[in-house]
């Protein structure tokens, strides 16, 4: 088994270990939907075969719970989700206030439990964390991502887009070395994406569950051998913060399949 890694990382230092170069062209941009194979797309295309709906039909359950000591649902603020949430995923990260930095929507969801609910805070990659996070995002489904223009945010996404360059690990590669310059080439027989984040919380076959973007990240930093991030890390969502402008213009895919 350790061979087998040997072998799986001098592969991908070979392929990726490139100097990363500017990034890639707005009309050279293309969902990880494009790179699957087409047994893969029809499995995201349909709402009644795609197992990330099983989440969302959670979040819709949940979404309409009363929840805490304020005995509140998330509907008792909001209404009806498909017409209060509709394009709020699409603009997330988005500035807090409160902390005075950058909260992911599944941070909001947490902050509004804290304060709204009286709730505990759901734990990090908990089927209900990640289901009224999916529920949320799939009401802007078919929007393209518009990430906030807040000034505020301006130095966080600039923290992003330099850990997205930082080469890491013992591999000593950045997230640019294989998403920006080597997309479309192959990997351990797999394509490399370009890494978009289109469809957070999305349902990956590799997990045999729906995950989230920062699972995504940490599994990256894993795979590289560096230490990763704890889950709500705020270097995860100035990450985030940077993808969505990267992605600025793609289409929100909510719950999305990937292999």
């Amino acid at each position: 088994m350790h061979a087998l890694w040997r072998l799986a990382a001098v592969a991908v230092a070979a392929i990726c270990g490139i100097v990363s170069a500017a990034g890639i062209e707005d009309g050279e941009k293309r969902s990880g939907f494009d790179f699957m194979t087409p047994q893969t797309q029809a499995l995201q295309a349909d709402d009644m075969s795609n197992p990330g709906m099983l989440w969302v039909l959670q979040g819709e359950q949940l979404w309409q719970q009363a929840q805490g000591r304020a005995d509140v649902a998330c509907s008792g603020c909001h209404d009806d989700a498909r017409q209060t949430m509709r394009g709020v995923a699409a603009r997330y990260p988005a500035f807090d206030a409160a902390t005075g930095r950058p909260i992911d929507l599944a941070g909001r969801i947490n902050s509004c439990r804290a304060e709204r609910q009286q709730a505990e805070p759901l734990a990090p990659e908990s089927d209900a964390l990640l289901a009224l996070t999916a529920y949320v995002t799939h009401q802007s489904r078919g929007m393209p991502i518009t990430p906030a223009t807040d000034a505020r945010l301006a130095p966080f996404r600039d923290n992003g887009r330099r850990l997205f360059q930082s080469r890491i690990g013992q591999l000593e590669l950045s997230c640019a070395s294989c998403h920006d310059d080597n997309w479309g080439k192959r990997l351990g027989g797999s394509v490399i994406p370009q890494a978009h984040p289109t469809g957070y919380p999305l349902y990956r076959l590799e997990w045999q569950t729906v995950g989230s973007l920062q699972r995504r990240l940490r599994n990256c930093m894993i795979g590289v051998r560096a230490e990763p991030f704890a889950f709500g890390a705020a270097e995860l969502v100035d990450l985030k913060l940077h993808l969505t402008e990267r992605a600025r213009g793609l289409l929100i895919e909510t719950p999305a399949v990937r292999p």
